[in-house]
């Protein structure tokens, strides 16, 4: 099951088309440079858009939002799917030393960390490490940079043995998916506005009747609208690269479940590699 807070329905393009000209006008600029209005009060917002709090709650509610807190919700979480690497670079620091930049970093990495220790259910994670223990096959759909998150995940599940895939080109995501059937388990990780290739791979593996299972770092990610479950962990950052710490950490949960779930079994993997990881021939000895 989803989780996931209230979003105006039906689809907000619709919404828009339904206002006024005029309201049109005074929405608009807020849709496409959320990151400058999602801290505004409705007062300072209306100062800014030339027009008044009334008129701008009254456009809130035609878009489908109960209230303007709601609305603030949702600019944030589009201030999140349209970041570029220059809106993250221009944030504001305390006081531009380079100490401030670096500390400012770890924060961020904190409150990342944070913010996915208090969204995780672990009833959710339970669910999901039974799924893969009975998936035919487990199939990890991503691109670009997420690609690693993706390799990491296959390393280290096929520990114990699970039948994991890895696709992280279009071609190698179209030949899995173009197979895949309601035995088959899909994660598909894209952060932003999602990468095509993993949406629609995610998108063909559900026609088929696989499970699919998103990772990503706002509800408004179209993987939430793709996938029978959506798993958000922020990629957020003081800098033009994006944060993967919560990412890690959350593939590192699921690894903790999985090897918790059939403790046994992992025990008797883990007493096979103990032997290695003291004797074998790939560690340094001076």
């Amino acid at each position: 099951m989803k989780t996931r807070p209230p979003s105006p329905s039906p689809h907000l393009g619709e919404r828009i088309d339904k206002l006024t000209i005029k309201r049109q006008e005074i929405i608009r600029p807020i849709l496409e440079h959320p990151r400058d209005y999602v801290l505004l009060s409705v007062r300072a917002l209306a100062q800014r858009l030339g027009t008044d709090p009334a008129t701008i709650v009254r456009i809130v509610r035609g878009l489908g939002f109960e209230s303007y807190r709601e609305f603030q919700h949702h600019l944030h979480e589009l201030s999140l799917a349209f970041a570029t690497s220059l809106d993250t670079m221009q944030k504001p620091g305390h006081d531009g030393s380079m100490p401030a930049y670096i500390r400012d970093s770890i924060e961020q990495d904190l409150k990342n960390l944070q913010g996915l220790s208090n969204s995780l259910d672990a009833r959710r994670m339970v669910n999901l490490a039974k799924r893969l223990y009975a998936a035919r096959r487990i199939l990890l759909l991503a691109g670009d940079l997420a690609s690693y998150l993706a390799n990491y995940f296959e390393y280290q599940i096929s520990v114990v043995g699970l039948p994991v895939y890895a696709a992280t080109c279009s071609g190698r995501i179209s030949h899995l998916v173009r197979t895949a059937n309601r035995q088959d388990l899909i994660i598909a990780i894209s952060f932003r506005r999602g990468l095509r290739q993993t949406v629609e791979g995610a998108q063909q593996a559900r026609e088929r009747g696989a499970y699919c299972v998103g990772i990503a770092d706002t509800f408004l990610s179209p993987l939430a609208r793709e996938c029978d479950e959506l798993f958000i962990a922020s990629i957020e950052s003081t800098s033009f690269a994006a944060s993967y710490t919560a990412p890690i950490a959350l593939l590192n949960a699921i690894l903790a479940t999985c090897a918790h779930y059939r403790r046994a079994q992992t025990l008797v993997v883990a007493k096979e590699m103990a032997d290695e990881q003291r004797k074998g021939f790939r560690w340094y000895s001076a």
